[in-house]
């Protein structure tokens, strides 16, 4: 698995005009990530708190280890930077993904999106758009965001303190 991540962020970071085959899978792999790093991005405030749940996301999504879910986020990251548009990724996404699928990804946004306590309204707007590029029905998107508040409202599961 490390190899062909490898070969994709080569491939990804090829000069332009260079032809990039990249592999559905990590196409897939790199679209999500982009959503995920874009929901983090839009909250002015953004901490480690949104970090750490783009990580988890990944590792939830794509079994990764955590160097691949590191430099996958880091390659997402540059990404959103140089992009115009969700298209590309978006369309990846709709490519790959049933619709159950799509609301995971959409699911995964709002826990980004709630990860650090509040959601910032820009938050709640590229989840928006990106929910409808992928053709996700505004009932599984509003369901999607419950579960997630639900998530992130949630005490911390500790385990029992051992008897003294």
């Amino acid at each position: 698995m490390l190899r062909t991540l490898k070969d994709l962020f080569e491939s990804l970071l090829q000069p332009s005009g260079a032809p990039a085959a990249v592999a559905p899978a990590h196409r897939l792999q790199l679209a999500t990530a982009v959503m995920l790093v874009e929901v983090m991005r839009a909250d002015v405030e953004m901490g480690q708190a949104e970090r750490r749940a783009v990580l988890a996301a990944l590792d939830r999504q794509f079994a990764l280890a955590p160097d691949e879910s590191a430099r996958l986020l880091e390659l997402a990251e540059q990404q959103v930077r140089e992009a115009v548009d969700f298209h590309a990724f978006t369309s990846a996404l709709n490519d790959q993904l049933d619709h159950g699928q799509k609301v995971q990804v959409v699911e995964a946004m709002w826990r980004v999106a709630y990860a650090d306590g509040h959601l910032a309204a820009h938050e709640n707007h590229v989840l928006w758009r990106v929910a409808d590029l992928l053709h996700v029905p505004h009932g599984a998107y509003i369901n999607a965001k419950i579960r997630a508040k639900a998530a992130a409202e949630a005490p911390a599961v500790r385990p029992p303190a051992e008897p003294g």
